[in-house]
């Protein structure tokens, strides 16, 4: 029998002013970072991490409010993410790091990138474009945005009479009905938090341009599931074309959540893109 190490793994939880941020490491090697979505914790990057976690030290956490991470009186701030997450990194000692950011993570990885850009070697930005602002990203001053979001919010009303969850979408509900069952179940661990008040705040903190990205050197890869009804996938293409070191990848049949959905071909993206960045 072939036996196997299994990569090293810690789970810590770092003091921060609001409470304890839980966090867990595992592998070795350069450091990795996952920052979840809106309906996850650290546990939605399972695939990612068990792929890279032979040749990268993976580091997944749970953002502020987000159980196992402590709660926050009236909700957590998403200004307060990216420094959650150089507290962090601080905290775990590395010198650089590689980003990924899904969806609402977009705003933590890209804001702490804007930050420090001499320490990310990597930004990878899933189903996001962070805290830049959609509709003024679109190339065509708001049109295909408008026409995009009109047929998304149709959509959307028809999963929600099937009681499917927006981050995963119909079609890869109906796919792989386990993992929209997961998904649903991961969600659901952050219990009372106001999510939709959250959702607020990450609109009101979205007003960055792509005018001010021009000297922004970080290799960034956006990503985009062609089937998504929450992020517009032609802003993934829009973005990285304004974007000193940027680039895009479309993931035709996948919804919001590539990185959960079809993991296989989204770590085979990234993984591609990490080798290009040494």
């Amino acid at each position: 029998m072939i036996s196997r190490d299994m990569p090293q793994r810690i789970v810590g939880r770092l003091q921060r002013p609001f409470g304890d941020l839980h966090y867990e490491a595992s592998g070795s090697g350069p450091a990795l970072l996952f920052a979840h979505g809106l309906g996850g914790n650290h546990l939605s990057w399972w695939q990612q991490v068990a792929h890279f976690a032979p040749h990268y030290t993976c580091v997944a956490f749970a953002h502020r409010g987000f159980a196992p991470s402590a709660a926050v009186a009236g909700g957590p701030d998403p200004a307060d993410y990216a420094g959650d997450l150089a507290a962090l990194i601080d905290h775990l000692k590395f010198s650089d790091v590689r980003l990924v950011g899904q969806s609402m993570g977009g705003w933590t990885m890209l804001e702490y990138a804007i930050a420090q850009p001499a320490r990310v070697k990597a930004l990878v930005l899933s189903s996001t474009s962070g805290t830049l602002d959609r509709r003024g990203c679109d190339p065509t001053g708001g049109k295909q945005y408008d026409a995009w979001l009109k047929d998304a919010e149709a959509k959307l009303k028809n999963g929600a009479a099937r009681s499917i969850h927006p981050a995963v979408g119909v079609r890869a509900a109906e796919r792989s009905p386990a993992l929209h069952l997961l998904y649903r179940s991961i969600d659901e661990m952050a219990g009372p938090l106001d999510k939709e008040k959250l959702r607020a705040g990450l609109r009101r903190a979205a007003n960055r341009r792509t005018a001010e990205l021009k000297s922004f050197k970080v290799p960034t890869l956006l990503i985009a599931g062609g089937e998504d009804v929450v992020f517009p996938p032609f802003l993934a293409s829009a973005i990285a074309a304004t974007l000193p070191c940027g680039e895009s990848a479309l993931m035709p049949d996948a919804g919001h959540s590539p990185y959960f959905e079809q993991a296989a071909t989204f770590n085979g993206l990234v993984e591609a893109f990490l080798a290009r960045q040494r």
